[in-house]
């Protein structure tokens, strides 16, 4: 009698954890940096750069961490890219000026991007094929609660006690990754050997999923790096600091309710609904006059955007053979990480260029591109499903 497949086994629990813990690390980090770096005295400017580097560093080493992911036990890398994290938010503490801040930051971004391709690739290891797309709603999931946790805690702690002890709190998160994954059986060693392949820069599978979340993650950055100085300027009297609190308490709901979907409702169906959702959401934060405007605009964005992200991630891992796994991953991203860089350029020169009411409704230019995209690749989106 075949065993019942559970999401609740000890390895795929600590995967979980290890997922929570390095991106918790993350996140109450990053909102603080730009202040911590000027708190050291540094420019304004350098500051940014400062800031910028570990996204920098994660776009460019994207496809050695996927290759890497591929070929070395998960377990291993894990280890390194948490031990990376914990070192240079160690780092952050003894950092007295401008250089070792930088050093320690590109140090981050490398212990950033091994976990991610690495956690999220163990994760589809663990899981039958059939379950890839609730497994990757579970692995979202603890992002999202990470992403919802940790900005607001450590912001909490550095108004009350400084950026010493977020930090340190920051290292003990991804400390506790470490030790995590000391309880996983299944360290995730290659089950397909692979023999005479030369290094890839990307999955070429995986590329027209990551180039449509891409160009779908560009509002959502925008709106992260410039939703502040957009209520500013429209002189509007909105607790801006409610949306993305909003947005990730709707995309937890979203994901516990959708997670056993990912698996059986094909990619154009989650496509056109997040597209529907954009769409709505752009709109919205181009009209919006209230708080209740705005937290629908931020609901609607968790649809958008937020289940995009799972969608996205499966059908990247489906369409890829067993021994790209991990450079599947990378190549997702990839995508990812385009948008990040993308989407503040963008929202930094828009108002430079346009009249601040046009300054949302020019990013649905994205959807006819996004959709250009999904058609010329929609009868393989579509089949992912089907090759579990």
């Amino acid at each position: 009698m075949t065993k019942k497949f559970s999401f609740f086994s000890k390895d795929i629990v600590c995967v979980m954890l290890a997922t929570f813990f390095y991106q918790f690390s993350i996140q109450a980090v990053n909102p603080l940096m730009n202040g911590y770096a000027r708190h050291l005295g540094i420019s304004s400017a350098f500051a940014g750069i400062i800031v910028g580097v570990m996204s920098i560093t994660s776009l460019l080493l994207r496809p050695f961490a996927g290759n890497l992911t591929d070929r070395i036990s998960k377990y291993h890398l894990a280890f390194i890219g948490g031990s990376l994290c914990a070192v240079s938010d160690l780092g952050y503490l003894v950092a007295f000026n401008a250089a070792w801040l930088f050093a320690f930051r590109i140090i981050n971004g490398l212990g950033f991007v091994l976990c991610t391709v690495c956690l999220a690739t163990w994760m589809a290891f663990l899981v039958p094929r059939q379950h890839l797309g609730a497994a990757m709603g579970y692995y979202g999931l603890l992002n999202a609660l990470a992403m919802a946790i940790a900005p607001a805690l450590a912001i909490s702690i550095y108004q009350r006690l400084g950026y010493k002890f977020v930090i340190i709190l920051a290292a003990l998160s991804a400390a506790a990754m470490v030790v995590v994954i000391q309880l996983i059986d299944d360290h995730a060693k290659p089950k397909v050997e692979i023999k005479g392949q030369h290094f890839k820069l990307i999955q070429r599978d995986a590329l027209p999923v990551a180039m449509i979340f891409s160009l779908l993650s560009i509002p959502y950055f925008v709106t992260q790096a410039d939703i502040v100085m957009y209520v500013q300027e429209r002189h509007l009297t909105i607790t801006v600091s409610l949306f993305f609190l909003c947005y990730s308490l709707v995309l937890i709901v979203i994901r516990i309710l959708l997670k056993n979907y990912f698996d059986t409702i094909s990619f154009g169906i989650w496509f056109s609904i997040c597209i529907i959702a954009t769409v709505g959401y752009i709109g919205l934060l181009t009209v919006m006059q209230n708080n209740f405007e705005m937290i629908l605009a931020a609901g609607l964005m968790a649809v958008g955007f937020g289940v995009m992200v799972s969608v996205s991630q499966s059908t990247s891992l489906l369409l890829a053979p067993m021994e790209e796994q991990g450079l599947a991953n990378a190549t997702y991203y990839l995508g990812s990480d385009i948008g990040m860089s993308l989407g503040p350029i963008i929202g930094g020169i828009l108002p430079t260029v346009l009249p601040l009411k046009f300054f949302y409704p020019v990013m649905l230019l994205i959807i006819p591109l996004a959709t250009i995209l999904y058609v010329c690749n929609r009868r393989k989106l579509n089949a992912a499903v089907q090759y579990t």
